[in-house]
């Protein structure tokens, strides 16, 4: 706890959306005074190196829990509008839908060193009066004119810009470190190697390995919080967090798309795959997949599979482990139904952990823990980044004001499942 001269030694664990959103909002506290409270957030490897920089990045009124998200969605339109957003992190409002499509067989061979994924294919996706009856009939609207008409069957629109919107995450992540810095934070990169407790007095203390030398050091702490994500546990055993792997790719498309995010649901043709004997060999396609499309500015297009328990949590997000053919299937999936996509350039295959909460109330977990001065912040599953500034603001009312005042988050506190 903090002395009778109000110092507060503050250290957070974990350099994802969820610790640099908390860093940004303690130095933003009425109550914060650089020149009383020392803030350190400790990182393992590099800021935003695992989910938060490989997210798809989606905001929506309609995602979960209800208890915070509509405070974390007014909060990412203020910092967008105070700090640029739109151009430093590419903040937008967009249209979010479900769509249900027949997958075309695969026409190209599976690219996997960085060359552009259309190979010599030729786009069928001819948008004659036959073709836009199709789309029409079918609900699409008109200027979603990115997915072949031959193969959409029907779509239902999710949310509209006045409740769904997007950021790119790795910009997002960076700038709230870059921000949280700026008034005082000090950024160290080391892996936390115990949390270190006074007895009945609560923390004392945070010990860590420091990443360029591998030297072992103690930073004095009256207030800890630990969001690390999938790697929670491993700060703090008795967190019941778990990670899950998911892939994703990028796309420059071969023409500009419109501001959509996707949700598909793709039937796959019975041949489909057949002549890639190297997919092939490694695993049989299901006959429905739903990867997840964001079109994002400056012509990029992100697309994201299902998750996966097969490769344990490694030690940091720089040992993150990617399938290459997993990372594949995911753009044979998007290109059955996409010229644009079909015929655009892969620039980016990647891997990261989602953390997920192993309790029946579900997540994520913000507040006491029951330690005096030890707060956790983790397990936001798919919605970090939807989540990230309202987590933040809460925890730093936590540190500074002894409870949350912006939300009513009872139902997320972590002695319930601790």
């Amino acid at each position: 706890m903090a002395s009778d001269s109000g110092k507060k030694e503050i250290v957070i664990i974990g350099g994802g959306i969820i610790g640099c959103t908390s860093a940004y909002f303690l130095t933003r506290h009425p109550s914060y005074d650089p020149s009383k409270h020392k803030i350190t957030l400790l990182e393992a490897s590099k800021i935003a190196g695992g989910a938060s920089g490989k997210a798809g990045g989606l905001l929506a009124l309609w995602a979960y829990p209800t208890n915070i998200v509509p405070l974390s969605y007014r909060l990412h339109a203020q910092l967008a509008k105070e700090h640029g957003g739109e151009t430093r992190w590419g903040y937008r409002q967009i249209h979010c839908g479900q769509l249900s499509a027949k997958g075309r067989p695969n026409q190209r061979k599976p690219s996997l060193k960085g060359e552009p994924a259309n190979g010599e294919s030729v786009s069928l996706n001819k948008r004659d009066e036959k073709a836009l009856g199709k789309v029409t009939a079918a609900g699409l609207p008109k200027d979603l004119n990115w997915f072949a008409a031959e193969s959409v069957r029907s779509y239902y629109e999710m949310g509209d810009p006045n409740t769904t919107a997007q950021v790119h995450p790795y910009h997002f992540t960076t700038a709230m470190a870059e921000l949280a810095e700026q008034k005082g934070v000090n950024i160290v990169l080391g892996s936390v190697t115990s949390i270190d407790t006074a007895n009945d007095q609560g923390v004392k203390g945070v010990t860590y390995e420091d990443k360029a030398n591998q030297e072992s050091h103690t930073i004095p702490a009256t207030d800890v919080i630990v969001s690390a994500g999938p790697w929670t546990q491993r700060v703090y055993p008795p967190a019941p967090i778990s990670g899950m792997r998911a892939h994703s790719v990028t796309i420059t498309p071969s023409k500009p798309i419109s501001a959509y995010a996707i949700f598909t649901e793709i039937s796959l043709p019975p041949d489909f795959g057949k002549t890639d004997t190297f997919l092939k060999a490694k695993r049989p396609h299901g006959k429905t997949v739903t990867p997840e499309i964001y079109a994002r500015p400056n012509n990029e297009a992100y697309a994201c599979g299902e998750g996966d328990h097969l490769v344990p949590l490694p030690k940091t997000t720089d040992d993150v482990e990617t399938d290459l053919a997993r990372c594949q299937d995911i753009i044979n999936y998007v290109s059955s139904i996409s010229d644009e996509l079909r015929d655009g350039e892969v620039t980016a295959r990647q891997a990261c952990y989602l953390p997920n909460v192993q309790a029946a109330s579900g997540g994520p977990l913000i507040g006491h823990t029951g330690v005096k001065g030890l707060l956790l912040a983790t397990g936001h599953t798919c919605w970090g980044i939807q989540n990230g500034p309202g987590t933040g603001k809460l925890i730093s009312e936590f540190v500074f004001d002894g409870k949350a005042k912006s939300a009513n988050i009872g139902s997320l506190d972590p002695r319930k499942v601790l």
